[in-house]
């Protein structure tokens, strides 16, 4: 079974998924009107996915893995992973912004389609489904709970910086032969990008969506402001 491949929407998988939203609605509920509380579970949450990188980082260098510039945490989610652990500890507006748009518009799609390789139950596989899980769960614990909101606008500054970042990462991918962001070619393994036709096509049809997503994902908070709410 520990030797079995990682199956696409099979019941563990969509277990894991079911678990990382009814997780996050818990911790919210459990800290409703209590700051104290609500303080130590973004804490947690912050230093749970920061030890579970670092200890993915010294697992990734003893194995001898890590190869410059190919092995650096420039991919969406690597950024996104980073700036949830920021703002979990920190609660600023702005970080918040974008992990609440690349987060649940490009973490989910990595959770929902993995891209893994390796045995289901093999450590590999395990902590992807575990770093990502983390990460959208402290994303819609910090909304949830109230304690971020997204301000007016903020999803097409959440664009923007989006692009500013494909741009520089397309430039470092022409410079040292790279495919960072998946700009040059698609994964090896099976993504949403296998029904976003070919390249380049599916760099334009992936930022529509984008577009599509971070309006939706937009709408609910239409009428309200960024800030702390409680």
């Amino acid at each position: 079974m520990a030797t079995e491949p990682f199956q696409l929407f099979s019941f563990p998988h969509l277990v894991i998924i079911a678990l990382v939203p009814l997780s996050a609605a818990v911790l919210a509920r459990w800290s409703r009107d209590n700051g104290q509380r609500a303080r130590s579970i973004r804490i947690t949450l912050g230093l749970i996915i920061l030890i579970n990188e670092l200890a993915w980082y010294g697992y990734y260098v003893q194995q001898g893995w890590f190869a410059f510039p190919y092995s650096l945490p420039l991919h969406l989610c690597d950024v996104v992973l980073w700036l949830t652990i920021y703002t979990a500890f920190t609660v600023k507006p702005w970080a918040f912004e974008l992990i609440y748009y690349w987060g649940l518009a490009g973490t989910t799609m990595a959770l929902l389609t993995p891209e893994v390789s390796t045995p289901a139950l093999s450590y590999l596989t395990l902590r992807f489904l575990f770093a990502h899980g983390v990460i959208i769960t402290t994303i819609l614990f910090l909304t949830w709970r109230r304690l971020l909101r997204p301000g007016k606008g903020s999803h097409w500054r959440a664009l923007l910086f989006l692009h500013i970042y494909a741009g520089f990462i397309g430039l470092f991918n022409y410079i040292f032969r790279t495919n960072f962001f998946y700009i040059c070619e698609k994964p090896i393994e099976a993504s949403l990008l296998d029904y976003m036709g070919p390249w380049p096509i599916y760099l334009l049809v992936g930022d529509l969506l984008a577009l599509a997503f971070f309006r939706l994902l937009w709408l609910p908070f239409r009428r309200s402001t960024s800030g702390l709410q409680g």
